[in-house]
């Protein structure tokens, strides 16, 4: 008797996405001419059994075996983990190209490696003597870090096997493809075998393994959606190229919180920790008119950043408003709430703000330092070195409270700063009064040019 065939499906290279009749446009991601049909393929039987290692037992009589987490060796790495690596975890780092992960991959994979721990990193996008360059650049050699360059899952489980590694690394998971799967490397059913048969042989054999993951244009994952559903921590690396500053967040974590931020700087012999950014956010020297220093709160970590403004007198119809690191429409509102609200008019001025070290300071808790910042600069007064503000703008003019409050204020005091100016002003008219009164003397527009 012939077998069953399974319905012939349609299935969107993109996403994933499947439907039982072919459709020009996605219904999930929404691309137009991405959905393909996929073969049809014998349906089978499984005939499940049911051993004792997976039978149901009560939640009391089930003991645990797993060891405690294991630090990676990178402080900030295992802040964003929760405090290390739990044997057995997969996690995916995921990131723009040209950003670092392989270079915070690298760096991990050595400080665990001189901790004692076999780690067998796998990369499937350069050859073993790349690696090792980078390695000599970074510092990151090391008896007990084995390099394999493959792009065949059964190769990679082979060096698995014959490794015994304490920790996997594989770079990445959108360049390995299996061999019982149809459709080339990075497929979304490669990607989705891919994915979880090493995560199987992870939670077999209690092994960490990092996958790297590849993102779209529009900073999405590539591949199947369900590949973030498969692991068990999801974090994105992201950093702008014009500077150094890189951040690692998670956005999915079953073993901590997905609050925490961990800092990086990318440096000529590699990527080294940040654990006190605050100084790259920073200016140093004279107080100068136009400035404020703002707290913002990436996850559960505080961080002053120093906003500056920049007014010019403009007679064109439509001034300009050039921002970077803040949001525009967020400072177009700010700016409509000083003329209206404090009687501080820029409609005749062009306006720039801009942050210090390349931050996004994005939440609206900028708004009160960005008020400052444009007030002082229209009033060439320049606020004290030991005033800071936080605090969200109503239209109405109130200086709102904004979140995780008493943890910014204790940060601005740890790190010197007497003064908070917030919601307790009221007013946005009063802040800038209370701002005003901290204010320190201004360096005028010459004072930098020489005498002659």
């Amino acid at each position: 008797m012939a077998s069953k065939r399974s319905t012939p499906a349609y299935a969107c290279t993109e996403c994933g996405w499947t439907t039982a009749k072919w459709v020009g446009r996605c219904g999930e991601c929404q691309q137009w001419g991405t959905v393909e049909e996929q073969g049809a393929k014998p349906a089978s039987r499984r005939v499940a059994s049911l051993v004792p290692r997976s039978a149901a037992r009560p939640i009391t009589q089930v003991t645990t075996s797993e060891s405690p987490r294991r630090a990676s060796g990178v402080g900030e790495f295992d802040r964003v983990l929760g405090g290390g690596i739990v044997p057995g975890a997969a996690v995916l780092l995921s990131g723009e190209p040209g950003v670092g992960k392989s270079t915070l991959l690298l760096e991990v994979a050595a400080r665990a490696a001189r901790e004692g721990r076999r780690v067998l990193y796998i990369s499937a996008e350069e050859s073993v003597a790349q690696v090792r360059l980078r390695a000599e650049r970074t510092n990151a050699l090391h008896d007990d870090l084995f390099l394999a360059s493959e792009v065949d899952l059964g190769t990679v489980i082979g060096h698995i096997d014959q490794v015994e590694p304490e920790l996997v690394i594989v770079d990445s998971v959108q360049t390995v493809a299996s061999s019982e799967q149809d459709g080339a490397a990075g497929m979304p059913g490669q990607v989705r075998e891919v994915a979880s048969t090493l995560i199987r042989i992870a939670k077999e054999r209690s092994v960490p393994i990092i996958l790297v993951g590849h993102v779209t244009k529009d900073g999405n994952v590539a591949g199947p959606r369900v590949l973030e559903h498969l692991v068990d921590v999801v974090c994105h690396f992201e950093g702008d190229r014009q500077t150094s500053l890189r951040f690692v967040r998670a956005l999915k974590n079953r073993f901590g919180p997905t609050d925490e931020v961990g800092c990086f700087e990318m440096a000529g012999d590699g990527i080294r920790e940040v654990p006190d950014p605050s100084s790259m956010f920073l200016s140093q020297g004279v107080p100068e008119a136009g400035t404020c220093v703002g707290i913002s709160m990436e996850g559960k970590r505080a961080l002053p950043v120093e906003v500056q403004a920049l007014t010019i007198p403009t007679t064109a119809p439509n001034p300009r408003r050039i921002v970077h690191g803040v949001d525009s429409s967020r400072v177009a509102m700010v700016l409509a709430v000083l003329e209206r609200r404090a009687n501080v008019t820029t409609s005749n001025l062009d306006v720039y703000v801009s942050t210090v070290g390349g931050v996004k300071f994005t939440e609206p808790a900028a708004d009160l330092a960005i008020a400052i910042a444009v007030a002082g600069s229209v009033g060439n007064f320049a606020v004290a070195r030991d005033v800071a503000a936080a605090g969200e703008l109503s239209l109405a003019g109130e200086v709102r409270p904004v979140t995780q409050a008493p943890q910014r204020r204790a940060e601005a005091s740890r790190l010197g700063y007497a003064t908070v100016i917030d919601d307790r002003a009221g007013r946005v008219r009063d802040a800038l009064a209370a701002a005003r009164s901290r204010r320190a003397r201004a360096r005028e527009p010459h004072d930098d040019v020489p005498a002659f």
